[in-house]
């Protein structure tokens, strides 16, 4: 797509000389005028963008970000991975993500370049678009199903042009300590991300908050403050006074759906969402959990695991896997790593997972999947 009209237009919003951009899911753009956005009078015009969350748990809402939330991400960033460069657009821009490499280029004043997504995403086409960047310092964002496609590639170029990215920032889904470990193995920069559109996307890198951040877990949930909060969420003041609050000394903080905890080192470790809890048979079993010892069994590229319903254990453990494994295997497989109630009793192979326009595993499509697997027996 040609992004320079967006790049203008995200300008213009960003330098207050022009409206509020929100963006279609086919990557068009309208302007928002102020009087639209329902804000105090004086404050609409430091809405700079607005982005709808992904919707894979929910209905997708109308995030708005303001000019200094997206500058404290994008000088946060900066500082995180020492220093500015040319990014790569490889995510749609109608969300966070792909926005995000525009407004980063835009404040850090270089020209960034978009892939073609029109076929969906290839390594091919994402090795093309990486071979076209000119600026020795480079960057782009990636879901972890892309991570995978473009690492499970024999090309020796796109490996190449891997290990040429100073970074390359992951998030959107948790990433399989597998999936680090042959980026590792395989020269690959990879930076892990936390975060979400309410804080103008990734605001946790590798575990560490950005300068300015603010991370505190509240019975063991995360909740994230600071200057990169969004403003709220468009026509919906209910929902933002919900999600969005402050504490006496001023923070503002936003309660996320995530589980976390903090390593010896302090840094957090995402144990997956509040609604990923299976509970089976009265046991509460976590499906990030259950998903990291999957991905230790030889042979499996990716899964998704969460709940089908069962009449005898109200719910069970089920998965969706790619991988090259028999389903014999894969249960040989997992009950070395895992304790018995935790082994998937409903496995669907798959090629590749249904994903959103994201590139995140389509969590309801799965599901109804897995559901109709469990009824057959499988």
């Amino acid at each position: 797509m040609d992004i320079e009209p967006l790049l203008k237009a995200l300008a213009a919003a960003l330098s207050g000389e022009g409206p509020a951009v929100e963006i279609a899911a086919d990557g068009s753009f309208a302007p928002i005028p102020p009087g639209e956005l329902g804000l105090p009078a004086g404050s609409e015009t430091d809405i700079a963008a607005v982005v709808r969350t992904s919707g894979s748990t929910g209905t997708p809402k109308r995030t708005m970000l303001s000019v200094d939330a997206l500058a404290a991400s994008s000088v946060g960033t900066a500082m995180a991975l020492r220093g500015e460069g040319q990014w790569l657009l490889a995510l749609p821009v109608h969300y966070v993500a792909g926005l995000q490499v525009l407004v980063r280029s835009l404040f850090a004043g270089t020209r960034p370049w978009s892939m073609d997504l029109s076929g969906g995403f290839t390594a091919e086409a994402f090795t093309a678009a990486a071979l076209e960047l000119t600026d020795t310092v480079r960057y782009t964002s990636l879901v972890p199903t892309q991570l995978t496609r473009l690492l499970s590639n024999p090309s020796a170029a796109t490996l190449t042009v891997l290990r040429r990215f100073n970074a390359i920032l992951l998030g959107g889904a948790p990433a399989s300590p597998v999936l680090l470990e042959a980026a590792r193995a395989a020269g690959v920069n990879v930076v892990t991300t936390y975060g979400m559109s309410e804080t103008c996307g990734g605001c946790v890198y590798d575990g560490v908050p950005l300068d300015g951040v603010e991370l505190a877990l509240r019975d063991g949930r995360v909740r994230l403050g600071g200057p990169v909060l969004a403003t709220g969420y468009l026509g919906d003041p209910a929902l933002t006074a919900a999600a969005f609050t402050e504490s006496d000394d001023g923070v503002r903080w936003y309660e996320t759906g995530d589980l976390g905890e903090l390593d010896g080192a302090g840094r957090l470790r995402v144990l997956g969402r509040v609604d990923d809890v299976i509970i089976s048979g009265g046991l509460k079993i976590s499906a990030a959990a259950v998903a990291d010892g999957l991905h230790r069994v030889q042979g499996v590229r990716e899964a998704f695991v969460g709940p089908v319903d069962s009449v005898e254990w109200g719910q069970q453990v089920a998965a969706m896997v790619v991988g090259a494994c028999s389903r014999e295997e894969l249960r040989a497989g997992a009950a070395a790593v895992l304790e018995p109630h935790l082994v998937p009793k409903t496995v669907v192979f798959v090629s590749e997972l249904p994903v959103l326009a994201t590139g995140k595993p389509d969590r309801t499509a799965i599901l109804a999947l897995l559901a109709d697997a469990a009824a057959a027996g499988s």
